[in-house]
Order: C-alpha cells, then structure tokens, then sequence
C-alpha cells in the first residue's frame, strides 16, 4: 500500500502560530528568498553588533523569533512545553560558535553537562547536542585528520578534548540521555568520526547513547556507514545515526578547487539525494544494530521513510527512529509526523544574541543556496494565511 502525503495539512503545521506569528513567517520566508539580500543584511547586522548598535530587539522580534527559542534555559522552557503538547520533542542547542580558547571550550562544556542533566528530568528533551569544534580547536582536529605530528603542547591540547569529550559522554550514560556528535567540514572530520566511534564502542554497549552525524552530501558516506555498521557488529557495540544532507557544501567546493584537490561533495543535488536515500534505506535494514535519526527538510526522503517503515512493519513511534528538523522551518513535516505518531523533534538554537547570531547567518546563507526550500516554506504559509482569510 502507497502511504499518502500528509505534508500539505498547513492547518497541522502551523497549530501554533497566531495570525500575527503567520504573517511574520511570511515577511522573513520572503525575505530569505533574495540571496543578496541575505548577504547584505548578514554583513550590516556583523557590524552593528561589533559596535554596539541598539538593534538587538528588532534581532530578537524578528529572525531569532523564528529560529531560537531563546537567549536561556529559562527562555526556552515555555517554548518546548508549547511543542510537547503537539507531540514533538526539542533538543536544546547552545548555539555559540567560532570560540577558539580553552577557557570558552571548558565553559561549553559546562554548559552541555548542565543541558544533559536538565534534559534528564524533561521528557520533552530527548537528546543533548555538542559540535566538536565548540570544545576543541578547529587546527587540532584537522591535524589530526591529515596524520600530521602534534607538538608536545599540542598533544597535551588533543589530550584535553578527548578528555572532554569521554566526559560528555559518561555523563550522557549516566544519565540517560543520548548525545548527537555535530558533524563538520571534510578536513577535520575523520578525527571526530574515529574518537566518536571510540565512545560508541565504550559506550553503546546495551543502547545508542554516542550518535555520529552522516553528512550525505558527501559522496563516500554511504561506504563509511557501511564500515562503522562491520566494525560495530565485529566489536558487538550498537551505532548511533543522524543523517542529514549537510552544511557546508560551498565552503568544501571552493577549498576543493583552491587547493586543487577531488570535490568530497556529491556532484549535484540529485547524487545528494540518492546518497541520503542510500545511507537512510541501509540503516533502516539494520535498526537492531543502528539506531536512526533522520534530520531533513526533504519531503520526499520522509515519505520514502514513511513507506520503508510501513512496509517493514516498524512501529511509528519506534524508539529506534527519529525525525528532526529545526526550530522556525519544515514545520509541515514536524508536525504532521508528530500528530501520526512518529517520534518527532525540533533542533531549538538558543544563547545571547551577539553569541548566536553567527549561527543564524549561517543558517540563513545555507538555506538561501537550497533550491526550492525558501519557495516551500512560502507557499504552505501562503497556503495557510488564505485557509484562515488572512
């Protein structure tokens, strides 16, 4: 039986948005649409923060509404209780990027071993999230990666990372609460991969508590969930998985060409695609053994599934299957799968605004260079706004 798209019910998808709410969407969706509008407003709102400029409440009314639930915990906490009443989990994401010292490594994480016990007494939390550059520098991964020879210093430097690193995950396991490892760009990933197949194999002895992203732009990711899949059953360890297709295709690009080396990329859109649905279809033949969480904004690869599970007979509400997106965008695939019962959540960004705005710039450059995604968000609030005589 061919399983029916329920993505089009905007009356779902946007259950909690007031007409207000609605017709803000629509401002910021249509804005986000002009690639050099986004590049321009980028750039003036760098600047305005770095000197200071009395902009942080139009900041704060305006895109951050839409895409962080917040600048605290405490800030939050109304939003993921409104979320949980539909059905549909958050992950709490401190989101402060590009720190680059030892003091600001160890104050994140104090900050995720502080998330990871909050979200231990919420069920409406379900996982903690940790991007392995926020607690480790960006050169030491990457020397890492390219085999090169650490200094005394930085050996003493790696050593600290893969110290933090085994503590966020004994924590995890302590108590309870699975933690997805970020995934990067290409040149500094195989040292993430290797040290988070380290404490899977440590750690995920009776459950998936370690996750690893697969970011299936890249064209061998279907190869390395393969190996990590022979490694896991020789070494009897379970795998956590959270697919995604990724983001950092340009910036990967243009390092390819500059430096004169093969394009880690997947040639076009349609080989990304494949490759997702590839990487997805093989874990999802092996869920005793990989536990899933499917992070896209596609609504093809979640129908595609939909049917696999069904066809499987995989329960709905599976614990072995997740479905992600973020927090201000896809909410028709949020929701409608949450009000079917599938395990549902929303990446939710949160942190001081100067602090997060890097985030948000990022966000909105990647989603400006997804063909077609700001087009879908605008038609389905369109959609809505006329439903409701807006």
């Amino acid at each position: 039986m061919k399983i029916d798209n329920p993505f089009n019910n905007t009356a779902i998808a946007f259950s909690l948005k007031n007409d207000k709410q609605l017709k803000k969407s629509h401002f910021l969706f249509k804005m986000m649409g002009y690639p050099k509008l986004v590049n321009l407003g980028s750039a003036f709102t760098n600047t305005a923060l770095k000197l200071n400029l009395p902009i942080k409440g139009i900041i704060k009314d305006t895109v951050f509404e839409q895409f962080c639930g917040g600048t605290t915990v405490a800030e939050c906490e109304p939003v993921v209780e409104k979320l949980y009443i539909k059905g549909v989990h958050c992950i709490l994401d401190y989101s402060v990027e590009g720190k680059e010292d030892e003091v600001e490594f160890d104050r994140v994480i104090e900050k995720k071993l502080s998330l990871i016990k909050h979200a231990s007494n919420n069920d409406a939390l379900p996982y903690e999230v940790v991007k392995p550059t926020g607690i480790g520098r960006f050169y030491i991964w990457q020397k890492i990666t390219e085999k090169q020879r650490l200094t005394d210093i930085e050996q003493a430097e790696w050593q600290r990372i893969k110290d933090r690193v085994d503590l966020l995950c004994k924590t995890a396991v302590e108590y309870d609460v699975p933690l997805l490892f970020d995934g990067e760009e290409t040149w500094m990933q195989d040292a993430a991969d290797d040290l988070i197949r380290d404490m899977m194999a440590q750690y995920n002895k009776h459950k998936a508590i370690v996750y690893n992203t697969v970011q299936c732009y890249r064209h061998d990711r279907l190869n390395y969930i393969k190996a990590l899949y022979e490694d896991a059953v020789e070494h009897n360890f379970i795998v956590g998985a959270k697919i995604v297709r990724g983001a950092y295709m340009e910036k990967e690009r243009e390092r390819a060409l500059e430096l004169g080396y093969d394009s880690p990329i997947c040639k076009d859109k349609p080989a990304t695609d494949d490759m997702f649905n590839s990487v997805m279809q093989f874990i999802l033949d092996r869920l005793d053994r990989i536990k899933l969480c499917i992070g896209t904004h596609n609504e093809q690869s979640t129908l595609m599934a939909m049917q696999i599970i069904m066809d499987k007979g995989i329960k709905a509400d599976s614990k072995d299957l997740w479905f992600g997106q973020l927090y201000g965008m896809s909410d028709n695939l949020t929701y409608n799968l949450a009000a079917l019962n599938y395990n549902t959540f929303k990446i939710l960004p949160f942190g001081p605004i100067k602090e997060v705005m890097p985030y948000l710039i990022r966000r909105a450059q990647e989603n400006t260079s997804v063909a077609g995604q700001m087009g879908r968000e605008l038609s389905l609030i369109k959609q809505e706004m006329e439903r409701r005589g807006l």
